[in-house]
């Protein structure tokens, strides 16, 4: 294999699209609106004292400057089945939350039924870097629900499933 030295982005997402990537939904209320996003980037586990995850958000993205101030963020971890919901809410146009089954607490996280795990975060920092910015979440919450789907995977820039060996 020979290394490439083409940096630019289309390149560049072709490879990064061979690292597969949980998707988790981020939103909350706010100003009494459903707001969010996705993220492919989305990290668990930074740090357990204090109790930390992350992820990147573009620095285009005209939904995370509304998102940024809630006090509250709920984060859902997407699970098979959640590809529809995932594009609904990554949609730059219409109702992104139109029909979707959703929790939301009196803090103003909302979270997305049947997702495997929720998190209850605030921002903790938010870091520049490059086109996007790394934002630290603390967690106020957790809730993993055993009966929740399959992980939804992303790599090859695709949505993928996780398969289960069968053992007979």
């Amino acid at each position: 294999m020979t290394l490439t030295t083409d940096l630019q982005p289309a390149a560049l997402r072709r490879a990064f699209s061979r690292f597969p990537s949980g998707i988790a939904a981020l939103c909350a209320v706010v100003d009494g609106e459903p707001q969010g996003i996705v993220a492919s980037s989305f990290t668990v586990g930074v740090s357990m004292d204090p109790p930390l995850v992350l992820f990147a958000v573009q620095n285009t993205s005209r939904t995370w400057p509304l998102l940024r101030g809630a006090a509250r963020i709920g984060v859902s971890v997407l699970g098979s089945g959640h590809e529809g919901i995932c594009r609904q809410i990554a949609s730059k146009s219409g109702d992104r939350f139109a029909g979707l089954s959703l929790h939301t607490d009196d803090s103003g996280s909302l979270f997305l039924d049947r997702a495997a795990l929720w998190l209850e975060c605030s921002v903790e920092n938010e870091i520049p870097a490059g086109d996007h910015a790394v934002v630290l979440l603390r967690v106020h919450g957790h809730a993993a629900h055993d009966d929740a789907r399959e992980p939804l995977v992303f790599h090859g820039s695709a949505f993928r499933h996780l398969g289960v060996p069968s053992f007979a």
